[in-house]
C-alpha cells in the first residue's frame, strides 16, 4: 500500500506463487497480507511460505502481515466409485452414515447426526451448490432425497446444510493443530471458518490464551446463523471476513450484496477491520483481464467501506497472480479518489476518549488541509480509531512494536512506521517528524496532526492531540 492507496490487498498463497520470484512480484504489486489456506497443503508447505514471505518482505523493505485461515468444521461426502457419478434431476439419491461405495444412488456423508436433524423439505447442497437435493424421508442411518439440480458428483466434495439445525464443534482436531502451528509461527492473524455465534470465537480465544498467544481473530461470516448474531460476533472478534463463497451457497444470491453492505457498515462502526472475499477477480484465474462486473464488484466493496479485498484462487492457483494484484490495486486507487471526495466526517463517534480524539484529528486535518495524521500507538488501537472515520488525510502510525506494525497492514489507510527507540511523548513526536520528512511523507512547512497517549507507550490510553509544522529541526 502507498499513501495514495488506502484499501489493503490480501493474497492467498498456493502452488501458483510458490517461488521467490512470484512472492516478490506480489509484494511489489501491492500485497499487504499473505493468506495461508489451511484447507489445502501441509504445515511443512505453509512453514516454507511463511519463511519466504518474511524474508522477501525484509529484502523489499515492505510490511506484510500473514493470515492463517482455519478450515473449520467442513462436512464432506465420501468416495465415489470411478471418481465420479452422474446425478440426474428428479432421481432419488441417498446420503448415508453407513460406509458405502458411492455411486449415482447413494454416498456416505461424514455427519453422523444428519439423519436425526434433517426433515422433509430441507435443502442439501453439494460442491458449493452445484448439486441441490431436497430431503423427502429419513431413517436411523439414511437421508433419502430428490435431486433438484443434478450434475457430476465427485468424491470428498463439501456439503452445505442451509437451515438445518446442526451442532458442530467450532474447532476440529485439524483446526487445533493448525492453530498451534499459527502460534509457533507467530502469525499475525487467524481466521475462524463457519462461525455461528460469538461463543465460537471465544473458544478459539481460550485455545490461544492457554498458549500465551494473542493472535487477533478474524471471524468469517458464511452462515445464516452468523448473520443473525452479527453484532455479538463483531464484538467478540478482532475483525470479520465477508466470506461470500459459502455465504452465497447458504443464502439466496440476491441477498449477499445486502449482507455484505450490512456487515461492512457494522464492522466500520465498531472500528474492526473487515475483509471482503471470494470471486472478486475470479476470471483472472484463466484470463489476463477481469470482467467489467468483477471490476465493479471490487470498486463497490471499497465504496461500501471494506478495509481489504481478497484474492483466493486468482493468486493461489491462477495463471496471472501478479497481474491480478496489479489490477486490484489500480481499481482501488481509482475508486478511492471518489471515496475521498465523498468524505463528510459524519461517521458515528463512539463514546470513548480514543475515538473522540480520533474523530477530532480527522476533522482538524480536513479543515486545516494537513499533510498527515500521525498516530503514536503501541498496539495499533489509536490508529484504528482514526482509520474507522475514513479521513481523506493520509494516516501514519508510529510504533515500537514490529508485531503492531505488521498487524496494521490489514487496516484501511494506515502507513505504519517503526520507531527506532523509546522515549517520552515529545521525543517520539520529534523523531516522528524527522522520519516523515526523511521518507518523503511530508515536506518542510507542512501541517501535521499528531495524536497518541501521554505518557507514551501505554496501550489504549489515547488522550492527546496536537497540530505541528514540519520544520526539519532537532
Amino acid at each position: 500500500m502507498t499513501l495514495q492507496q488506502r484499501t489493503r490487498i490480501v493474497c492467498t498463497l498456493g502452488p501458483a506463487t510458490d517461488s521467490d520470484e512470484l512472492v516478490r512480484g506480489l509484494i511489489r504489486a501491492g500485497m499487504d497480507v499473505a493468506r495461508l489456506n489451511f484447507s489445502h497443503g501441509t504445515q511443512t508447505m505453509h512453514a516454507t511460505r511463511v519463511e519466504r514471505v518474511r524474508r522477501i518482505a525484509r529484502e523489499e523493505n515492505a510490511i506484510v502481515a500473514i493470515l492463517g485461515d482455519l478450515q473449520g468444521p467442513k462436512i464432506r461426502i465420501g468416495t465415489i466409485t470411478g471418481d465420479q457419478a452422474l446425478l440426474k434431476t428428479g432421481a432419488t439419491f441417498t446420503l448415508t452414515t453407513r460406509p458405502v461405495a458411492g455411486d449415482a444412488t447413494a454416498v456416505t456423508i461424514d455427519l453422523l447426526d444428519l439423519p436425526r436433524v434433517a426433515q422433509p423439505g430441507h435443502r442439501i447442497l453439494i460442491d458449493d451448490g452445484a448439486i441441490e437435493l431436497e430431503v423427502i424421508a429419513t431413517n436411523a442411518t439414511d437421508v433419502i432425497t430428490r435431486v433438484v439440480e443434478g450434475g457430476i458428483l465427485k468424491p470428498r466434495k463439501g456439503v452445505n446444510l442451509p437451515n438445518i439445525p446442526i451442532q458442530l464443534a467450532a474447532l476440529s482436531n485439524k483446526d487445533r493443530a493448525d492453530a498451534q502451528f499459527a502460534v509457533e509461527q507467530e502469525l499475525d492473524y487467524l481466521a475462524l471458518s463457519f462461525v455461528r455465534r460469538a461463543e465460537d470465537v471465544r473458544e478459539l480465544q481460550q485455545f490461544l490464551a492457554a498458549r500465551n498467544a494473542q493472535i487477533p481473530i478474524i471471524a468469517k461470516i458464511e452462515k445464516p446463523e452468523a448473520i443473525e448474531e452479527i453484532d455479538a460476533i463483531i464484538e467478540a472478534s478482532d475483525g470479520v471476513m465477508v466470506a461470500r463463497g459459502d455465504l452465497g451457497v447458504e443464502v439466496p444470491p440476491e441477498q449477499v450484496p445486502i449482507y455484505q453492505k450490512t456487515i461492512i457498515r457494522k464492522a466500520n462502526s465498531a472500528g474492526k477491520p473487515v475483509i471482503t472475499a471470494t470471486q472478486m477477480l475470479e476470471s483472472m484465474i484463466e484470463n489476463p483481464r477481469p470482467t467489467r462486473a468483477e471490476a465493479s464488484d471490487v470498486a463497490n466493496a471499497i465504496l461500501d467501506g471494506t478495509d481489504a479485498v481478497m484474492l483466493s484462487g486468482e493468486t493461489a492457483m491462477g495463471k496471472y497472480p501478479v497481474q491480478a494484484v496489479e489490477m486490484m490495486a489500480r481499481i482501488a486507487q481509482v475508486t478511492e479518489k471518489r471515496l475521498r471526495a465523498l468524505f463528510t466526517g459524519t461517521r458515528e463517534v463512539k463514546a470513548t476518549i480514543a475515538d473522540t480524539i480520533g474523530h477530532a484529528a480527522c476533522e482538524i486535518a480536513a479543515r486545516l488541509n494537513a499533510r498527515l495524521i500521525i498516530a503514536m500507538t503501541s498496539s495499533g488501537y489509536t490508529a484504528r480509531m482514526i482509520a474507522r472515520h475514513r479521513p481523506p488525510t493520509p494516516i501514519c502510525a508510529i510504533t515500537l512494536s514490529e508485531r503492531a506494525q505488521r498487524r496494521l497492514a490489514l487496516i484501511w489507510g494506515i502507513h505504519a512506521a517503526l520507531l527506532s527507540r523509546a522515549g517520552n511523548a515529545e521525543q517520539i513526536i520529534e523523531e516522528s517528524l524527522r522520519g516523515v520528512l526523511q521518507h518523503g511523507l511530508a515536506q518542510k512547512g507542512d501541517l501535521v496532526v499528531i495524536t497518541g497517549g501521554v505518557p507514551a507507550g501505554i496501550s489504549g490510553k489515547t488522550n492527546m492531540i496536537q497540530v505541528r509544522v514540519v520544520t526539519g529541526e532537532g
